[in-house]
């Protein structure tokens, strides 16, 4: 029996859904945990009761939670930059990450930086502007984009985003200048408006992170953990800020223009209709 809990982004009511569900006697709890850090609370109420949690998606730190399924996301930020320098490999870069408040942002940014840094030390790229966004908003990227296009009087090359939405104001701050078009810029997710945006030549890449394979992992964990053994899939791990947490990390699939049909369309995550409007 799956029992469904959704606390729409407020961490007290994630905490409090949580708790009900202990009461229930639920075998095994998979959270995707809005905050990271005050998450680690329903670990160990799960841990006094028995029970085992799975962080799905996102991590949860400094506790001792059972085990972690998400897409690599230090790998993550490695693919996204990659492609970018293969593309721009050399000029003023924007960098936006998402919010310091979660983990996974810091991990694909880690992974912009494995990539990145060289290309910086030798000269060949300028970071011009870093920023996080607070809560993934589109609001947050266009702000910070319209602030870097203004400090460096327009002078950018190519814009790395660590997901869709941010790329989205992105795109509306480059759209404004009239450089939307001409300017590289990277996002995450495979979303429809991304997707879109290929099409009309303002963003130049996504990752896909099917989610089916992601619940599906998480699923056959779970049954795994509830039966006392360990999942078979938990092959690496993830440090949480206390403890390296046995981890199942799927690979993303880069996504542009040239194969969006085949990976995005073809596998059902969005409809022909939906992106190319017909």
């Amino acid at each position: 029996e799956v029992i469904v809990q959704v606390a729409n982004g407020d961490d007290k009511v994630q905490n409090e859904q949580a708790e009900n569900l202990l009461t229930l006697g639920v075998d095994v709890l998979v959270v995707i945990p809005h905050n990271g850090q005050t998450t680690a609370a329903i670990v160990e109420s799960a841990h006094r009761a028995g029970k085992k949690v799975i962080a799905y998606d996102r991590i949860i730190r400094d506790c001792d939670v059972d085990l972690y399924v998400s897409f690599d996301n230090v790998r993550v930020g490695e693919v996204m930059a990659n492609y970018l320098v293969n593309l721009v490999p050399k000029g003023s870069y924007f960098v936006l990450n998402g919010p310091s408040t979660d983990y996974n942002a810091i991990l694909i940014q880690k992974g912009f930086h494995n990539i990145l840094d060289s290309f910086v030390k030798s000269g060949a790229i300028s970071i011009a502007l870093e920023q996080p966004c607070n809560d993934w908003q589109a609001i947050e990227a266009l702000k910070h984009t319209e602030n870097g296009l203004t400090q460096t009087q327009n002078k950018v090359d190519a814009i790395l985003t660590a997901y869709d939405g941010l790329a989205g104001g992105a795109v509306q701050a480059l759209t404004e200048q009239k450089l939307a078009g001409k300017v590289a810029v990277t996002g995450q997710d495979a979303e429809a408006a991304a997707c879109k945006r290929f099409i009309e030549g303002t963003q130049s890449m996504t990752l896909y992170k099917p989610v089916k394979w992601l619940g599906a992992a998480a699923a056959e964990a779970a049954m795994s953990l509830a039966k006392g053994e360990k999942p078979q899939q938990a092959t690496r791990t993830v440090h949480n800020g206390k403890i390296d947490v046995p981890s199942i990390l799927l690979e993303p699939i880069a996504v542009d223009k040239s194969n969006m049909d085949e990976k995005v369309i073809a596998d059902g995550f969005h409809s022909r209709e939906e992106v190319y409007g017909k």
